[in-house]
């Protein structure tokens, strides 16, 4: 079984931002309800006022307010679906796991065009809260290992927080220049363990990469 993550990995934006644009130029008094309060988490966020998880569901609180949600999000992946990669679409395989911190309701139409599984923060549009944990970092590894799924053989992932379920892979690789270029993971000596580590507890908006 091969696991990639999505954004940034196999798409080369993120989805959830892109879409979070998209619903506000459809829906132009999101730019007044929504966009000032997410902007202002996100800097609450990096001076360390409020915690990843709190600025995610912030974030993610645009799709409470978008009340043609299911016509939009299949309008927006006619227009993306291109940005897909074409590496991945060229080895894409039946049984390929997707792995997003993105929200389900974002990944899931895309996940299902493609043919593949998936697994994604599940976010509730009702009341704009998580139903699980926030799938980033080592909450993917959690999952994987909780859940019993058979080995990995190949994980790709353009973020080094993502180092945690690279491990449970037998082989893993890190995408760069936008979704287009493949290299062995990284070998993690202290120096950069140390960075893996304050990635994971800072968030995930800005992608690490090595150098």
């Amino acid at each position: 079984m091969n696991v990639y993550d999505f954004d940034g990995t196999i798409y080369y934006t993120d989805c959830t931002i892109d879409f979070g644009f998209w619903c506000m130029n459809r829906h132009p008094k999101l730019w007044f309800t929504y966009f000032p309060k997410a902007v202002g988490a996100f800097i609450r966020h990096k001076r360390g006022k409020i915690p990843n998880y709190l600025m995610q569901r912030i974030l993610f609180s645009y799709l409470t307010k978008v009340d043609d949600f299911d016509e939009q999000i299949e309008k927006y992946w006619d227009k993306h679906e291109q940005k897909i990669s074409k590496w991945y679409l060229d080895q894409k395989k039946p049984d390929d796991l997707i792995i997003s911190a993105s929200p389900t309701c974002v990944i899931g139409p895309i996940a299902k065009r493609l043919g593949v599984n998936y697994i994604a923060t599940e976010y509730d549009r009702t009341y704009g809260v998580f139903l699980n944990n926030l799938m980033y970092a080592k909450e993917k590894a959690r999952y994987i290992i909780d859940h019993g799924f058979p080995v990995i053989d190949n994980f790709y992932s353009d973020s080094m927080a993502d180092t945690p379920i690279a491990l449970c892979a037998e082989k893993a690789y890190l995408v760069t220049n936008k979704a287009t270029t493949l290299q062995e993971w990284p070998h993690i000596g202290p120096d950069l363990a140390k960075k893996v580590k304050e990635k994971i507890n800072t968030g995930w908006i800005v992608h690490l990469r090595e150098g």
